[in-house]
């Protein structure tokens, strides 16, 4: 694949950069209560769409949709804004698994990380994902024929998407979804899990999770913490799968606190 697909982000703020790394069938909107919180505590915040994800490139072709392509477009981007020195990631479920992936295969370019309720083998999956990610061939062809009202419904109302989450935060979350290749069905296929390699991660590391997290299992996150040997958890009580779309002042402190200390 070629690295030059064109990649949609935003930045804001000036300072040391911090990058944040979206979820699967999510945008960089993921961020919209952290990326003015960092950029008023002195950070760059920035926040791009994934391939296959929001504005950016959508390749028409199921072959792209594999997460090695994912993770070099994302490593092609980031050798293009041309960082002078290692940067803070910040990666949510699908992004805290591209996060640990660049930790692990650059560990020069991460200074430190958040990860929000990550993903890093597929152990994780509840049992309906887990039966999903079997049949991405069904996944695909169930997301091009399911009405566009009825996904906003499901999201409006599912309680494992963003427990407490506002009104027009859930509505974002649809539409995200509704702008997300059909084709992001197939990640799940052939995804390396990392649990072998995560000793070597070096960088200091925040996880946190939602105690309620249906779609990865919570029990999977102290694990996490116990694999690599820099890092650090926190549950956050009465929090599913996006706790920094329905806990944001909490993430957010959390978050901005733990990048300070090497500030």
């Amino acid at each position: 694949m070629s690295i030059d697909h064109e990649v949609h982000f935003i930045s804001q703020g000036d300072g040391p950069p911090v990058v944040l790394i979206h979820g699967l069938a999510s945008s960089w909107r993921d961020w919209i209560y952290l990326m003015p919180e960092l950029a008023s505590r002195g950070f760059a915040a920035y926040a791009l769409d994934l391939l296959g994800h929001g504005d950016s490139a959508k390749p028409d072709d199921p072959d792209q949709y594999h997460i090695e392509h994912i993770y070099r477009h994302l490593e092609g981007w980031l050798d293009r804004l041309g960082f002078s020195g290692p940067l803070v990631l910040v990666g949510h479920s699908l992004g805290g698994y591209l996060s640990l992936l660049t930790a692990i295969r650059n560990p020069s370019r991460v200074r430190r990380m958040v990860l929000i309720d990550p993903f890093y083998e597929k152990s994780q999956l509840s049992f309906v994902i887990h039966l999903l990610s079997l049949q991405p061939e069904w996944v695909e062809k169930a997301v091009r024929v399911t009405p566009p009202g009825l996904v906003t419904r499901a999201i409006r109302w599912h309680p494992n998407l963003a427990l407490h989450a506002a009104p027009e935060i859930r509505q974002q979350m649809a539409a995200d979804y509704l702008r997300t290749s059909p084709y992001f069905a197939y990640l799940t296929r052939g995804l390396p899990d990392l649990s072998d390699s995560l000793a070597q991660v070096t960088a200091p590391t925040l996880i946190l999770w939602g105690e309620h997290d249906q779609t990865l299992h919570p029990a999977s996150f102290p694990r996490l913490v116990n694999l690599i040997t820099t890092a650090s958890g926190r549950p956050i009580p009465g929090a599913n799968h996006h706790p920094h779309l329905s806990q944001p002042d909490l993430i957010n402190r959390l978050t901005v606190e733990f990048i300070q200390e090497s500030a």
